[in-house]
């Protein structure tokens, strides 16, 4: 094997190696699982694009988070939900070092609660608390100064514990009649492994994001997906809420009060299955996930 070929080789897998916790960091970023999928894939791309002329790189972990974080970025600026990212005082100060429990309850916080600390706050805390990050590498991946990933560190947490402190009264939504009905039908016949019943609700030209996978495209081809699902015993659905989207939550029938393993998406047009997005092979997707049943 050339050298070249090694390269690559050992490029790929360090890419699904770290696959699960660039999603993690992408999907805090923008406050949603799904689009830090989005966003993650982005990145990815951008990643193998320029590994080819990026010659040695000294810290490839690093460089990678460095990618997703200028990619989130730029997703937020698209969104139109860009934030300040100035005015961060450079103070010298002595970051806190949190205990256990704070520790856990930082990484456990909501997406959509992280998105309310302005981007370099968000940033910092996701990078140190959540995945683990020290000072140095978040300066790098941030591109900022020491002092400046302090005052950010130091203020995202002061934030949380503030949002913390605030009383729950948001009701939780629901799916719609209309939602519930539809998904409803679709998940009865798929637990049922009628599958002849789920290809006549797709349309012809149906699309299928297997998200992680493969794409197919079109009823004949997307027919050999559920023939893979025929022959797994892995899965139970149940209609349900992701991120506040119509969703089919997919559960282990075999591990008894365990939660979701992952979900999946549909689009519909007239009345038929339009779009597919199924996150099994992108499991991690689940994690941090407002869902619901």
């Amino acid at each position: 094997m050339s050298v070249v070929t090694e390269t690559s080789a050992a490029f790929e897998r360090l890419l699904v190696a770290m696959r699960p916790r660039l999603h993690r960091y992408c999907a805090r970023m923008v406050g949603s699982v799904i689009d830090g999928e989005d966003v993650l894939q982005d990145a990815l791309i951008k990643a193998v694009e320029a590994q080819a002329s990026a010659g040695d790189i000294g810290n490839p972990e690093g460089w990678l988070f460095r990618i997703a974080h200028n990619t989130a970025l730029d997703f937020l600026r698209w969104r139109g939900r860009q934030e300040a990212l100035r005015g961060i005082g450079e103070v010298d100060m002595i970051v806190d070092q949190l205990d256990a429990v704070e520790s856990r309850q930082i990484a456990a916080t909501s997406l959509r609660t992280f998105m309310r600390l302005p981007v370099a706050q968000r940033g910092s805390v996701i990078l140190m608390d959540v995945l683990g990050c020290s000072l140095r590498e978040i300066c790098e991946i941030m591109d900022c100064s020491l002092p400046a990933a302090k005052a950010a560190l130091h203020r995202g947490r002061a934030q949380l514990r503030e949002i913390a402190d605030e009383p729950e009264d948001t009701p939780r939504p629901g799916l719609s009649d209309a939602d519930r009905a539809r998904l409803g039908a679709y998940v009865a016949h798929f637990n049922a492994r009628d599958f002849d019943a789920i290809r006549a609700m797709i349309s012809d030209d149906v699309r299928l994001d297997l998200v992680n996978k493969t794409h197919m495209r079109g009823k004949a081809e997307v027919s050999r997906y559920f023939g893979n699902y025929a022959k797994a015993s892995d899965w139970h659905l149940v209609p349900g809420l992701v991120e506040g989207l119509p969703a089919i939550l997919v559960f282990d029938p075999n591990v008894s009060g365990a939660g979701p393993k992952y979900f999946m998406l549909l689009g519909w047009a007239a009345g038929k299955v339009a779009a597919i997005r199924d996150f099994r092979h992108a499991s991690y997707a689940i994690d941090g996930a407002e869902y619901s049943v």
